[in-house]
């Protein structure tokens, strides 16, 4: 057998200074431009981005300390004050908005998810696609004339409702999406063994979908927090506490920093205009820190499947 003799130089056959000239062809060129015209655009689109959190950084930061946590929101021309009762208002709001849209949210993700394909579940989808670009005033017009009119009065629990109109479709897109992406070999494994439909749902799809659920409602929690449409039609606003005598009353006016935002930043008075920088970067960092939550979720599900 004839002896072959092998290169120890692996780039030996290469002629690099031809390589080199290959960097200034015309393609090579233009996928160049191209790059640096993407990188471009991107730099300049988080220029506003940027430009509002420094902004709130410097003119809400200033304002923050543990008498705007923990007191109320002052009369005009009073000085000091807080908006302590607008934060825990906000976070009861979202809350009773969660605790009505997650049921329903998730059942009927379940339904999409599982049932065949059928002009029912086209419909459905078709609905939840358009309430993502629902306009949030309307929301709270309805909310007003099935809630406030029908109570009597403005309340927290007439703003969940707006609120939960706006935080349903995302609940049920996403976690249509998470049921869907479960390894089918896992649902084929759970019937093989005699697990009923029901019990494939509760003890096998959800729990492996639960990262990316919990994903869509950290969303959907970020989008309600910054609402002031639906708020302003359903709970006002409050100058008290929410508690009255040792516990919550829900069906009253309740305060929220969205709202606290509007009234105090259109005011001329300087005391208002400061407390509504300083609710504006508590509210940018409660949105922020729930899409922070929901990112990182999302990352850890991706990571797991």
């Amino acid at each position: 057998m004839r002896n072959q003799t092998i290169s120890a130089d692996p780039f030996a056959g290469l002629d690099f200074p031809q390589l080199e000239r290959s960097l200034r062809k015309p393609r090579t060129l233009f996928d160049f431009l191209l790059n640096a015209l993407v990188t471009g655009l991107t730099l300049a689109s988080l220029v506003p981005l940027f430009s509002v959190v420094l902004m709130l950084l410097w003119r809400g930061g200033r304002r923050l300390s543990v008498a705007v946590f923990t007191e109320l929101p002052p009369a005009p021309l009073e000085q000091g004050g807080g908006f302590g009762n607008a934060i825990i208002g906000t976070l009861i709001i979202v809350a009773i908005a969660v605790v009505a849209t997650v049921p329903i949210g998730l059942l009927t993700a379940i339904f999409l998810a599982r049932s065949e394909e059928s002009h029912l579940t086209r419909t459905i989808r078709f609905c939840t696609k358009i309430l993502t670009g629902f306009p949030s005033i309307l929301a709270g017009v309805f909310a007003y004339g099935a809630i406030v009119l029908a109570t009597g009065g403005y309340s927290a629990l007439a703003g969940a409702v707006g609120l939960s109109i706006l935080m349903l479709p995302t609940i049920i897109l996403t976690s249509e999406d998470a049921i869907r992406m479960v390894p089918r070999r896992m649902t084929d494994a759970a019937i093989g063994m005699g697990a009923t439909p029901t019990q494939v749902v509760w003890m096998v799809l959800l729990p492996t979908a639960v990262p990316g659920i919990l994903t869509g409602v950290m969303l959907a929690v970020a989008r309600a927090a910054g609402e002031t449409a639906p708020l302003l039609f359903t709970a006002l606003f409050s100058n008290y506490w929410l508690w009255s005598r040792g516990h919550a009353t829900l069906m009253q006016p309740t305060a929220s920093l969205a709202v606290l935002i509007y009234n105090f930043a259109s005011v001329p008075f300087q005391n208002q205009v400061e407390l509504a920088w300083a609710a504006a970067l508590v509210l940018v960092l409660l949105v922020l820190g729930a899409n922070v939550i929901g990112q990182s979720l999302s990352s850890s599900r991706a990571h797991v499947s």
